[in-house]
């Protein structure tokens, strides 16, 4: 039978998450955990791939603070179905640099096993965090438009 987390347990995680008390998140993270935040490594240097237990307190307690210092984190929805948990939450930080605040979306796929959280896959929507970063909108380039015989419907 596959473990079915508790909304409590998920609650708690995320009350402790969003207060960065990294003893307490501890508490919740599984020895062998994997841990992946998406989003662009050159303007936010915490994101990538990070596994075991050390890698993600390290992640949570020195590297991402040492870019931004999150100081809300409020959830708009959280999904429970069976061991998988989806929340789609907004994060406010100041940043370390030069204490500009920024706010951006996450969304968080995360997995638990025995009460242990072993896997999360965090989304950020990094085009709206970096410009944030940068303090100005970037530049995007349209690449080829579309003409007429190469437009495809589905």
């Amino acid at each position: 039978m596959t473990y079915v987390v508790p909304r409590s347990v998920v609650e708690t995680f995320y009350k402790v998450y969003a207060a960065r008390d990294v003893e307490k998140i501890a508490e919740f993270i599984d020895d062998n955990v994997e841990w992946t935040i998406s989003g662009p490594v050159d303007y936010l240097p915490f994101c990538g791939t990070h596994r075991g237990k050390a890698a993600v307190l390290d992640l949570i307690g020195r590297q991402v603070p040492a870019v931004l210092r999150v100081f809300s984190f409020v959830p708009d929805a959280i999904l429970i179905d069976g061991d998988r948990v989806a929340m789609l939450n907004r994060q406010t930080a100041r940043r370390t640099e030069d204490g500009r605040v920024i706010s951006y979306r996450v969304a968080n796929f995360i997995r638990f096993r025995d009460g242990k959280l072993i896997e999360n896959l965090s989304l950020l929507d990094s085009f709206d965090a970096v410009e944030q970063v940068l303090g100005h909108p970037l530049a995007v380039h349209a690449g080829h438009t579309a003409g007429r015989g190469n437009l495809v419907a589905l």
